[in-house]
């Protein structure tokens, strides 16, 4: 085999290179839920104060999303193998150095390298995927690949609060992040044993100053809306947000006119496609913050444990298994009306959730949760695979690639903001009392979703049937 040649896997090298990419894709999900259950236990640990509490997630997530792109192009340039090999191996380096923090801004750091780490790691997988797979066997692979992660979402919580409870040779909350140097060593190794050499192109061009622009601003709002939440409105986090808009506003003034922009052009002019971006931001960014708030309240409000709260939040993760289930079967016939039952379904779970907080109070019953937050999860998990199906319905064929990596990138940089800004507002309301604290919170995110029906008239009216 040639340098310029891709490779056509057996039968056997598909399912060797699968299980590389679930592992790699079970870490990245296991740690971007994990501290929504950890939290607690880390802040009390380490004697840090709230701020850390919304940086746990948005950290690792922003870091994440703003650099997605730019791995996914960095992985064309070098070559996608050898980008995930170093991806891998930084994650697994930055876990470490995270499970053994002594202080918060150690943490926090830690968790940023394995956002950046992450990004270089993520986007790979799927694009050697669907370069070497055969279309019957890519097919294949996919049908078992939705599930899988839905496993992944399930496991990250559950797997935490065990951890925590059992707290492992007296070190607490460490091993949630000390484990992926096993799971993430194993993966390493099969990754160099078998993960398939697609050819790099070697003339791509990254736009550095774009993603750096990018980075800058997104940093500079969720840094002054955090600080502004937990220390007050400022100089410094009003100043923040300002810098932040400023270079966002140079970030667009930059792909406006670079050659090389991290999302072509001609899909921003796409109406159906933005109008996707922006339903998924908003929807995204709201679940994040939901489950952040939820696992809060459980340990705060009600005194639950780690385990208790993690399997508390299994009702919510059946309920986006099986909405998978339902947008996978009914996304092409219904396309965007799927949409709207998703947010129909989230708006009834917190509904629903609000009306037996506000009526039990701290005396709120498991299955009265269990009621709620299977709704929730029922209408995240239709919407998850309806809005990203339902934005590239419209986009042509050669811009699918670009089109999907971009809606996978906002996904992610949703999830930070989400868990930022919305446990922004249960902490800030936290002093009033637990039940004022999350109603106000659940009002909030009611409204959020509620004007995402607004926006769903914009989206395509047909939707494609997979992602590839």
């Amino acid at each position: 085999m040639t340098t310029t040649e891709t490779p056509t896997l057996s039968a056997k090298g598909v399912w060797l290179t699968l299980i590389v990419v679930l592992l790699a894709d079970a870490m990245d999900l296991i740690d971007a839920t994990i501290t929504n259950v950890a939290a607690p236990s880390i802040v009390a640990d380490l004697g840090a104060d709230e701020g850390v509490i919304k940086w746990l997630g948005a950290s690792y997530a922003l870091a994440l999303g703003s650099l997605l792109v730019l791995g996914g192009k960095l992985g064309d340039k070098i070559g996608q193998r050898r980008t995930f090999l170093i991806g891998m191996a930084g994650f697994v380096a930055a876990s470490a150095t995270a499970g053994l923090a002594l202080y918060p801004e150690m943490l926090i750091g830690s968790r940023v390298a394995q956002g950046m780490f992450g990004a270089l790691l993520i986007p790979q997988g799927m694009a050697i995927m669907t370069a070497t797979f055969p279309k019957p066997m890519l097919q294949r692979a996919f049908s078992v690949f939705a599930p899988m992660l839905g496993v992944f979402a399930v496991g990250g919580p559950i797997l935490g609060g065990v951890l925590i409870d059992a707290n492992l040779f007296g070190l607490e909350w460490r091993p949630i992040f000390l484990i992926n140097l096993i799971l993430g060593g194993f993966a390493f190794i099969m990754a160099v044993k078998f993960l398939p050499t697609v050819p790099a192109r070697p003339h791509t061009r990254i736009d550095l100053l774009g993603s750096v622009l990018l980075i800058a601003s997104l940093f500079g709002v969720l840094f002054g809306l955090i600080e502004g939440s937990s220390d007050g409105w400022s100089a410094l986090s009003v100043g923040a947000i300002i810098v932040g808009a400023i270079v966002f506003a140079g970030f667009v003034w930059r792909q406006a006119r670079t050659a090389d922009p991290l999302l072509p052009r001609t899909l921003l002019a796409n109406r159906g496609f933005t109008a996707g971006l922006i339903v998924g931001l908003l929807v995204f960014a709201g679940f994040s913050g939901l489950m952040y708030v939820i696992s809060l309240f459980l340990q705060f409000g009600l005194g639950y444990t780690p385990t208790q709260t993690s399997l508390n939040l299994v009702p919510l993760t059946i309920g986006i298994i099986g909405g998978s289930g339902i947008a996978a079967a009914l996304i092409v016939k219904l396309a965007r009306r799927l949409v709207v039952l998703g947010l129909i379904a989230m708006l009834g779970g917190i509904g629903t959730m609000l009306v037996f907080v506000q009526t039990a109070g701290l005396g709120v019953e498991w299955w009265q949760l269990g009621i709620a937050t299977l709704l929730m999860g029922l209408g995240a998990g239709i919407c998850f695979s309806s809005i990203f199906n339902t934005a590239l319905g419209d986009v042509d064929a050669h811009e699918a690639g670009s089109a999907s990596g971009s809606l996978s990138a906002v996904q992610q940089v949703a999830n930070g903001i989400g868990s930022a800004l919305v446990t922004s507002i249960f902490l800030t309301l936290l002093p009033t009392g637990d039940i004022p604290a999350v109603s106000v919170t659940l009002i909030v995110l009611l409204v959020l979703v509620a004007g995402c029906l607004l926006v769903v008239p914009l989206l395509p009216r047909t939707a494609i049937a997979d992602i590839e």
